[in-house]
């Protein structure tokens, strides 16, 4: 394992500045959100649903805003992981969210194509590529932001975009109060996790070290369940290591029965259980029992809880958090964190065969 206090060394295996694009998060998000509030926009009327059509961390940003909207947005939201669309998704009461970071994710660019097919409302955003191009060719407004590095990295443009898109739309209250206070509660927190900060003081790289040598689960409800979400796929994408998320409280209907097999192996992996106070309080109790069953098994488990007073400071903290962890733990195990091959070579070959 490698000395996670030596800030010295980070430069040497994190040559893109991965840390940099984690570090500067809440401004990220205070930049989306008003450039959202300035993209063209139709003045559309009579949209029953949302679909958001997506992949990784193009898609991730829906998951974070239906889970921090669901309680006060007049239309459903639905995330759309895959080729094509649903059969309900059809017409102009549906809107059609073509989100991919590269705008050549091919998943994404058959839901643009269908969409256009059923006669669906469609906006795009992205940083350019095919779906820039044709989104303009069809007249299909498409909001272009500016970014250098990877989709995971963007994540505050994913989610700001279309938070402004969804108040904009009136589907929601203005929500720019509480983002502010999301962000400085961002702020705030980072000054205990930052780099800087030696492991004896530094939850984010003490948490790291927990890590370091185990498989990962990591649970959440409600809120904090695409959080969970995001936590895996950084710790694979940063990491190169293996993680699961698991929403609660369904895992309490199934995951939780897979407690005693293979018993060898418990002793290697660790459960992490996203809280905030935000949660329904029958959660924050099912996460109280799950972790006890599990403990009495023989897993490891902790708990991460969530900083601020409000849903948008609980969801954007503890994903903050993760991301640092997850740095962290490419740092540990002495892996650059931004280069994703399996990925990579895995698309070359799929395009290669199609």
């Amino acid at each position: 394992m490698n000395n996670l206090d030596d800030y010295a060394s980070f430069s040497q295996l994190d040559p893109q500045n991965m840390l940099g694009d984690i570090g500067s998060l809440p401004g990220q998000i205070q930049i989306a959100w008003e450039l959202g509030r300035k993209l063209p926009l139709p003045a559309w009327k009579g949209i029953d649903h949302v679909l958001i059509a997506g992949m990784g961390g193009s898609a991730i940003g829906g998951d974070l805003v239906g889970a921090s909207i669901v309680s006060r947005c007049s239309v459903p939201v639905y995330v759309h992981r895959d080729y094509g669309l649903p059969a309900w998704a059809m017409g102009t009461r549906t809107l059609v969210i073509a989100s991919s970071y590269s705008g050549n994710t091919e998943e994404t660019l058959t839901s643009f194509a269908a969409a256009r097919e059923s006669g669906c409302r469609i906006l795009s955003i992205t940083t350019g590529g095919e779906l820039a191009k044709i989104s303009r060719e069809a007249g299909v407004p498409v909001w272009v932001f500016e970014h250098h590095g990877q989709p995971r990295a963007a994540v505050g443009y994913s989610f700001a975009l279309l938070l402004s898109l969804f108040s904009r739309l009136n589907f929601i209250p203005d929500p720019s109060a509480e983002l502010v206070d999301a962000v400085g509660e961002m702020r705030l927190q980072q000054e205990s996790i930052c780099p800087e900060v030696p492991v004896v003081h530094n939850p984010a790289k003490r948490m790291a070290g927990q890590l370091m040598g185990r498989w990962t689960a990591v649970f959440g409800s409600g809120l904090m369940a695409p959080v969970a979400r995001r936590w895996k796929g950084q710790i694979n994408e940063l990491a190169k290591a293996w993680a699961q998320f698991e929403p609660l409280p369904e895992a309490d209907h199934n995951t939780l029965a897979g407690s005693l097999n293979p018993p060898d192996l418990f002793g290697q992996g660790m459960v992490l259980f996203l809280t905030s106070p935000s949660d329904y309080p029958r959660n924050r109790l099912r996460s109280e029992l799950t972790r006890k069953a599990l403990m009495l098994e023989g897993l490891n488990t902790d708990f991460i809880q969530a900083r601020g007073n409000t849903p948008l400071a609980n969801l954007w903290t503890a994903l903050h958090f993760g991301d640092y962890v997850a740095y962290y733990l490419a740092m540990a195990y002495g892996v650059d964190p931004t280069p994703i091959a399996a990925l990579e070579d895995f698309k070359k070959e799929l395009k290669a065969i199609t």
